[in-house]
C-alpha cells in the first residue's frame, strides 16, 4: 500500500472532524469543531493528514511555537490513525514525514502531551525516542 502524507489546505480543516471526533469519543458537535478549527488555523497551527488515495485514514495537529527552554519547537496535537489502518508501520512512516516537515521549517524540537489513560501511544512514543519530563495538568474555567 502506498499512502501519501501531506499538510491539509487550511480552506479544507473541517475534513478532519470526522476523525477528531472518533479520537474524542463524538463529545464535541460538529458546530463546535468548526468554530475552533476556525481559530486554531489563525494561531500557528497546521494539521498534516494520511491519505490512502483520496481517502483521509489519520491525522496529526501541528502547533508551532518558540520556547525560552528548547528553541522552535512543535507540539503535536490529536494524533489519530483510523482503527483499520493501525498495527502496520503507519503511525512510524507518519512521524518520519513529521520529523522531516518540521526540521525544514526550523524546529529544534519536539514535546507532546498524551493520555495517562492510552498506554499503547506511550509505547509509541518512548519508541520514537520521547522522554517523560513532567505532567500537563488542566483546569477547565
Amino acid at each position: 500500500m502506498s499512502f501519501l502524507f501531506k499538510i491539509i489546505d487550511k480552506q479544507n480543516i473541517n475534513s478532519i472532524i470526522p476523525l477528531v471526533q472518533k479520537l474524542n469519543g463524538n463529545k464535541d458537535t460538529d458546530a463546535v469543531l468548526k468554530q475552533r478549527f476556525s481559530e486554531m488555523i489563525t494561531q500557528n497551527y497546521e494539521c498534516a493528514g494520511i491519505f490512502d488515495n483520496e481517502k483521509l485514514i489519520g491525522i496529526c495537529g501541528l502547533w508551532f511555537c518558540t520556547r525560552h527552554y528548547s528553541g522552535k519547537s512543535v507540539e503535536p496535537d490529536h494524533v489519530y490513525i483510523d482503527d483499520t489502518y493501525r498495527g502496520k508501520g503507519l503511525g512510524k512512516q507518519f512521524f518520519e514525514w513529521i520529523y522531516n516537515y518540521v526540521r525544514l521549517k526550523g524546529c529544534e524540537s519536539i514535546e507532546l502531551n498524551t493520555y495517562v489513560s492510552n498506554p499503547p501511544s506511550h509505547k509509541f512514543y518512548y519508541n520514537e525516542g520521547f522522554k517523560i519530563l513532567g505532567y500537563h495538568f488542566f483546569k477547565k474555567l
